[in-house]
């Protein structure tokens, strides 16, 4: 919670606009998904709400998550206004595990497949499945890669193709952008999850500039820690953010 109001902070400064607050903090429930989606319901309504008048005025949504189960509330809404723009989603996960499937009753796990409508989180479930672009994902569960397999989903891995690969992938559409910043090598900033194999931020950077060849209708930044593990000294988000700077000259252009 205390990264995403560091990039909150950070955007606010970038863009030269006030922050509002979605939610309070409180302490982590670490239970069953079923009792955490209960608790943060009425925050995750709030952002809904949030969105909702953001984008019924025009305007694009710029987001610091403090999980990326917050899209369960953002994306639908997205894909309402927004049924022409995929959501271009850049993670070490896919977050597609659905209840019936998942291994680990991880509400993150479950925050894109329940804003696609592959299960009922109250929120709505408008986002098409092939309106996603998952970008970097490489811990997949047998169920999520079931359906990239199918094509029900696009996925552009990690590697010297990426920006290429997500140029065909966007197919010239407009683009709702995700960031959990998990899909960066570990070491680089903070994070709860590490996974091997991720991007760099000059590879971050490229991702940037091929989004920003197009309409960029919103952007979410999610899962930055506020500091390492091992020590109690903030970390900024500031090499992060300058790496995204391609995306900030699309927002600004609408």
């Amino acid at each position: 919670m205390r990264g995403s109001v560091a990039v909150a902070r950070g955007l606010s400064e970038r863009f030269g606009l006030p922050a509002g607050h979605i939610g309070s903090p409180e302490p982590a429930l670490n239970t069953d998904w079923r009792t955490e989606l209960d608790a943060a319901l009425p925050a995750l309504r709030e952002m809904s709400s949030a969105y909702e008048r953001l984008m019924s005025g025009g305007l694009a949504p710029l987001t610091a998550l403090s999980r990326c189960s917050v899209a369960l509330a953002t994306l639908p809404v997205v894909a309402r206004h927004r049924p022409d723009a995929c959501v271009v989603w850049f993670d070490a996960h896919a977050d597609l595990n659905t209840p019936d499937n998942t291994t680990t009753g991880y509400l993150g796990g479950m925050a894109l497949s329940g804003a696609a409508g592959l299960w009922d989180s109250g929120l709505g479930g408008d986002l098409r499945l092939d309106g996603i672009v998952l970008g970097g994902a490489r811990d997949v569960d047998p169920p999520e890669q079931a359906l990239i397999d199918g094509g029900a989903v696009r996925s552009v891995p990690q590697g010297p193709d990426l920006a290429d690969a997500l140029r065909s992938a966007i197919a010239s559409r407009p683009v709702y952008f995700h960031l959990d910043c998990d899909v960066l090598e570990p070491g680089i900033v903070p994070t709860d999850y590490r996974v091997p194999g991720g991007l760099s931020l000059a590879d971050l950077h490229a991702v940037s500039e091929v989004v920003a060849e197009g309409e960029l209708v919103g952007l979410e930044i999610g899962e930055f820690e506020a500091s390492w593990p091992e020590g109690a000294e903030p970390v900024v988000p500031d090499a992060l953010l300058d790496a995204m700077a391609p995306m900030y000259a699309a927002l600004t252009a609408r």
